[in-house]
């Protein structure tokens, strides 16, 4: 159902009316003192399905979950003071991810405005450096306007978070409702056309190129890149490497693909970076986890830059040629200026092989050790991809068993990864693997796809209660803790850098299981690697949700790793 012109309703129904014309059919939230008013008439509107979350930052990080898997507008809802300040974390976290979220809190009476009243909190402010538009609404009149133009911002161009508050008076106050869209902005330019004189200079350097590298990011699954990615490498006969937010967007199987890059990048990816005469870099930032050191970074290539949003351009890397503009439209518009050279790069995909092999010999085969002592958090997540069959979509917390999962999960479907990629957000995985899981669960074609969120013992316990937010709903996430007494990622470095000086990185941890089994989850824990292969069966088989703790190495770490500062060229294989 659509609204589209109400008479005398109250601005909290004006708003719900217009997150419905929007096409919002979920929202997460929690409610309080302010933003009672839209909680009282959500029940007059069917059409919204409302989850309760246990913590307004759960509330969040769950939109995000929601939107990066289905390519919609997430929208969470909060209330004012600390509810809306529990909500900063997960709105920085979207706007370094380019996550598009609407986030909606309430605001105490317009009239009361800088009186310090009772949880009133600046968030205005608070929020113009970590969001794309930040609005407060104190007038009847304003809402629909607002929400349309919220909603248009956070998915145009370079989508990212939209933060609306509304004055208690404001939802409370009545007016007659008449609905209209937000189909542009003026002097707002957010889908650049393509130029296509750029666009035949690219497939020119392209086919002079010898050694070139397509490097994918993020920007191609929001843009819908992927197939125009692969058509253009295979015409070329190029090699692709992904970006940790770009992971899945290429499946990775497919005959082109060479791996991650980055600090914990594959060893191909990343040297064969430095070898390049040519990157095609595709809807990706070159933020530091990618390109190590700037000054050594990619030494021999010409750098052809297609990135919808200008700022990146020459922000990190020089650009020897930027094509401003939507990913796909770019990709198109380049295959649409020639014919690509196909070339057989013997010598090129050699080195890819050779690079393999060495990553294969000096970690994979480490890491996947099956007579090692302890378990690993690598085998963990190759149990997972194999008994999944890569069809899963994975979402991780943050941390070494984050790494571990981009690195050791296959990916057949794009969209297959989510991760908090540019803040690194502990506490990201559960709430989002929830978001995730809800939005597959809407469309019939993948609503039998599992989610499985992999979290760390240090990340779980920062927003643990969401488990709640599982059962209460009955969505079927499968759970699973890699538990290393540890907070792994630091004391990683403080082994590697600070002479195994561990401070502030051990963990005296709870029965996890215990925790789980109390929230009503079916809960497993295993140490033995004989037990891993039947545990992931059974989780992966469970109707509902689900929860296994796997017991790993304490000082188990990610290799290869590129340390901070370091040039790619530099990578470590081992301690």
């Amino acid at each position: 159902m659509r609204y589209t012109d109400k008479e005398n309703i109250t601005g909290a129904e004006a708003l719900l009316a217009s997150l419905i014309n929007q096409g919002v059919d979920t929202v997460f939230g929690y409610p309080g003192g302010s933003i009672t008013p839209v909680y009282d008439r959500l029940q007059d509107y069917p059409e919204l399905r409302h989850l309760l979350t246990r913590h307004e930052q759960g509330a969040v990080h769950a939109a995000q979950g929601y939107a990066r898997v289905s390519n919609k507008t997430g929208v969470c809802m909060a209330t004012s003071g600390p509810g809306a300040t529990n909500l900063l974390t997960g709105i920085a976290d979207a706007m370094l991810d380019s996550t598009p979220v609407v986030c909606i809190s309430a605001q105490v009476p317009s009239t009361a405005l800088g009186t310090d009243f009772f949880q009133e909190a600046d968030m205005i402010n608070m929020t113009v450096p970590i969001t794309k538009w930040n609005y407060q609404i104190t007038r009847f009149e304003e809402m629909v306007p607002t929400i349309a133009k919220a909603f248009y911002i956070a998915r145009a161009g370079r989508p990212g978070p939209v933060y609306i508050e509304v004055t208690k008076d404001a939802l409370t106050a009545r007016g007659d409702y008449h609905w209209k869209p937000c189909t542009g902005i003026r002097s707002y330019n957010p889908d650049p056309a393509v130029d296509t004189e750029a666009a035949k200079e690219a497939l020119e350097l392209i086919n002079e190129a010898e050694h070139p590298l397509l490097l994918v990011g993020n920007g191609v699954k929001i843009s819908g890149a992927e197939e125009a990615v692969i058509r253009l490498a295979e015409a070329g006969n190029i090699p692709i490497a992904s970006t940790l937010m770009g992971l899945s967007c290429i499946p990775s199987d497919h005959p082109l693909y060479i791996g991650m890059v980055g600090m914990h990048g594959n060893v191909a990816g990343n040297l064969m970076t430095q070898e390049a005469d040519l990157l095609i870099a595709v809807g990706m930032r070159f933020s530091d986890r990618v390109t190590g050191n700037l000054k050594t970074y990619a030494p021999k290539a010409k750098v052809i830059h297609i990135e919808i949003d200008p700022i990146e351009i020459n922000k990190n890397v020089r650009t020897d040629l930027a094509i401003v503009a939507d990913a796909r439209e770019a990709l198109e518009a380049i295959l649409a200026a020639g014919t690509v050279t196909n070339k057989p790069r013997t010598e090129w995909f050699q080195k890819a092989a050779e690079y393999a092999q060495t990553e294969q010999e000096k970690v994979i085969d480490r890491q996947l050790n099956p007579h090692r002592e302890e378990l690993t958090m690598g085998e963990a997540v190759a149990t997972v991809a194999r008994e999944s069959n890569g069809e899963a979509v994975i979402v991780t917390d943050v941390g070494q068993h984050q790494m571990m999962a981009a690195r050791y999960s296959t990916y057949k479907h794009t969209r297959s990864l989510i991760t908090s990629g540019g803040l690194g957000t502990m506490g990201y995985g559960l709430p989002a693997a929830i978001g995730a899981k809800v939005a597959l669960d809407e469309d019939p074609a993948t609503a039998k796809r599992d989610v499985v969120v992999f979290l760390g013992d240090g990340g779980f316990q920062m927003t643990m209660q969401e488990l709640g937010t599982m059962i209460h709903w009955g969505i079927p996430v499968k759970v699973i803790v890699l538990n290393n007494s540890f907070l792994g990622m630091v004391r990683q470095w403080q082994q590697l850098f600070m002479e195994k000086r561990y401070n502030a990185t051990e963990l005296v941890n709870p029965d996890f299981v215990q925790i789980a089994q109390a929230y009503g989850l079916p809960a497993r824990r295993i140490i033995h690697r004989d037990e891993l292969q039947g545990a992931v069966q059974e989780l992966l088989a469970c109707d509902g949700p689900c929860f296994l703790e796997v017991v790993v190495g304490k000082e188990d770490n990610v290799f290869p790793m590129v340390p901070g500062g370091a040039s790619l060229d530099d990578m470590l294989y081992s301690e």
